[in-house]
């Protein structure tokens, strides 16, 4: 599904440039269920936002659906490399509406922080992402009540989330990831910010995911009880994978 072939991104912080990745190749399959762990500043979070395609590499290659994503370029006249988006969609021949296309229709994201629209109800929060691929207001209202009652929230659909505890918006953020049918959900720390007893049930949630629906997932995840929850665990240091284990 996604390959990733000597992938870097490097920061520019004024004189300093920060390497979040170095090099990186990675094969994410149809199915897989894989956990992301490492210290802070490892390059877990940047990994999935490129697997994700909401950052640009500074180098390498990557490949979605056997499809030619990002690649690095290289100026005629000078011979040296270069970053820049335009040019590596140009070699790759995406455009950004492609990109965009991707990203709303075959991934889904869940963060930490949940990022609900406080002003809009649980029903329409998970409604939004169907909301902008175009989907008819009937049809897209029946499967954002569906998804919540499968995430166990089928009596909160009108509640707002600050009438939601913390594991609850989680759940809602769930639905809103699988509200267009994705192949893949991509996960940081969503189990962060709540208790050990909700993110037992949140990763009950993925597994189900996973070997119901077979939809592909990566979890990004200090803890450790998370990770063996997962069939595959990569560790992160420096920007590199220090290893790769069927867990």
């Amino acid at each position: 599904m996604i390959r990733l072939e000597n992938v870097s991104k490097i920061y520019r912080m004024g004189e300093r440039h920060i390497k979040a990745l170095d090099s990186v190749s990675l094969e994410l399959k149809k199915g897989d269920f894989i956990a992301v762990i490492g210290p802070s500043g490892s390059g877990k979070s940047t990994l999935l936002h490129i697997m994700g395609l909401i950052d640009t590499p500074t180098g390498g290659k990557i490949i979605f659906d056997g499809k030619d994503i990002y690649g690095s370029t290289y100026e005629a006249k000078s011979g040296k490399r270069t970053g820049r988006l335009k040019d590596i969609l140009h070699r790759a021949g995406v455009s950004e509406k492609e990109l965009t296309r991707l990203r709303l229709r075959k991934i889904g994201f869940v963060f930490q922080q949940f990022y609900l629209l406080p002003t809009l109800t649980a029903v329409e929060n998970v409604e939004l992402p169907m909301k902008e691929a175009g989907i008819p207001r009937k049809r897209r209202r029946e499967r954002a009540i569906k998804l919540l009652e499968e995430v166990g929230l089928g009596d909160r659909t009108d509640h707002y989330p600050r009438q939601l505890s913390g594991g609850e918006q989680q759940r809602v953020a769930i639905a809103r990831a699988l509200a267009n049918n994705p192949e893949i959900i991509l996960a940081d720390e969503p189990t962060g910010e709540v208790d050990s007893k909700t993110s037992e049930r949140i990763m009950e949630i993925f597994r189900k995911l996973n070997e119901k629906e077979k939809i592909t997932l990566v979890v990004v995840t200090h803890d450790p009880n998370v990770a063996k929850k997962a069939d595959r665990i990569l560790r992160m240091r420096d920007g590199r994978i220090e290893w790769d284990r069927i867990s």
